[in-house]
């Protein structure tokens, strides 16, 4: 590790969690330079839900490459993009009776927040954007403006201005109606938030910590928008493209965002690739006025067509998807009841759950046992008290109850741990 040690930048984050020189990777389990394997409970923070190289979407990308297609084009027109919105339309938007128009961003989560908060801003005429406690939105500095997380804000070295927050679902416990505060705040002339262009909201919070917005929460969200004329912007960057058992996470709530961005696992194959939908109404954009010289990743478009085509052209993957989330559900909340002087909560929905700790030292040292046992797996939240689980959506049975069994034994460890040091801290104050 001396070469990373000595020339990578500190900025490195998780090549400190996982100290090791990965070589190859097979769907849901890598291998290291040395020959060991672990099985991925990360699958690239979400970006990789249908696994490492995958083999269908590998082919599609070989034989692309092997014809000479387009792989930069900026936004001309190309055949694979033509391909990709032909098939996005026909297997995404029409079966969910959706109409979006589809602009092509950078090629990452950010470049799709910061123009939607962009669109929203010159759609409306408004500045102020309204994001939520906890939210994670990016890095760059109008997607850190929405996000939540002091660490990250930390880091802007400027001010971050024209976002208010406001009380996510169940903030401040599931009996607080948030949204009956939020409306009360911008009718009220006094209250000093302005109105609104947009609000912004994750379904799920992935990097927040996995709390998750009620169905009914959301539906009230979308009332109070469309009652103030302010656009709802669902950030499905992590949680959509299956992740929580639907393509988009906003499905079962039955809403339908004025502004959708899209990134990570929609190529399919980890390759870079983000797109903003936006309802054809708000599509005021003059030629050229958002650009980026990576906003046509056609070979991200060639394989995202394949994965839309192989997994999403009926309901057979998700209703798989959703037989593994019920796995992973019944685990967790298995996990938490057999260990309960470990305090600890099941959060999130479908294949995006994990376990919350009353002691955020707890989540890390499951999480570094865990990787010693041949698991890699992270936490998030304002804390890092949650151990987050995100494998491919296409792990094997036989690897998911690997992994399962792998973290069990990490929570038994560290538990046992714990206690041991609270028995010893007890005896040294009587003593």
């Amino acid at each position: 590790m001396r070469i990373f040690n000595r020339l990578e930048s500190e900025v490195r984050g998780y090549i400190r969690s996982f100290p090791t020189i990965f070589s190859k990777a097979q769907n849901a389990v890598l291998t290291d330079e040395s020959g060991s394997e672990y099985i991925d409970f990360l699958a690239g923070a979400g970006t990789l839900n249908y696994g490492h190289n995958n083999p269908i979407l590998k082919q599609a990308a070989i034989e692309y490459l092997s014809e000479d297609g387009i792989v930069h084009g900026l936004d001309m027109a190309t055949s694979a993009k033509k391909h990709f919105l032909q098939t996005f339309e026909e297997h995404i938007l029409k079966p969910r009776k959706l109409q979006y128009k589809i602009q092509f961003t950078g090629p990452t989560g950010t470049n799709a927040v910061e123009a939607a908060i962009k669109l929203a801003r010159n759609a409306t005429g408004r500045q102020n954007v309204i994001s939520f406690t906890n939210g994670f939105h990016g890095v760059s500095l109008g997607s850190l403006a929405l996000t939540g997380n002091r660490k990250f804000r930390d880091a802007a070295g400027t001010a971050l201005n024209d976002v208010q927050r406001a009380p996510y679902s169940g903030y401040f416990g599931q009996n607080i109606d948030t949204i009956a505060m939020l409306d009360k705040l911008i009718v009220d002339p006094s209250s000093g938030v302005d109105l609104p262009a947009a609000v912004i909201v994750e379904c799920v919070q992935g990097e927040g910590g996995l709390n998750v917005a009620g169905f009914n929460w959301l539906k009230k969200l979308e009332q109070l928008c469309q009652r103030h004329e302010i656009l709802l912007i669902v950030d499905d960057i992590q949680a959509g493209c299956g992740r929580t058992g639907t393509f988009f996470s906003f499905e079962p709530a039955g809403i339908k965002p004025d502004i959708v961005t899209l990134s990570k696992s929609l190529s399919g194959f980890g390759l870079p690739m983000a797109i903003l939908l936006m309802k054809p109404e708000l599509d005021i954009w003059k030629p050229g006025q958002h650009n980026g010289t990576f906003r046509g990743n056609n070979l991200a478009f060639v394989t995202s067509a394949k994965a839309i085509e192989t997994y999403w052209s009926d309901n057979r993957f998700q209703g798989m998807v959703q037989k593994k989330a019920q796995i992973i559900e019944d685990f967790l909340d298995k996990l938490v009841s057999s260990y309960p002087d470990a305090q600890l909560t099941r959060r999130g929905r479908g294949m995006m759950q994990g376990i919350a700790c009353a002691d955020p030292a707890l989540a890390d040292r499951i999480t570094t046992i865990a990787f010693q046992n041949g698991l890699i797996i992270e936490t998030s939240g304002g804390q890092d008290e949650v151990v987050k689980l995100l494998m491919p959506l296409t792990i094997e049975q036989e690897k998911l109850l690997a992994g399962l069994d792998i973290l069990e034994q990490a929570v038994a460890e560290a538990s046992s741990e714990k206690n041991d040091n609270e028995v010893e801290t007890t005896k040294e104050i009587a003593a």
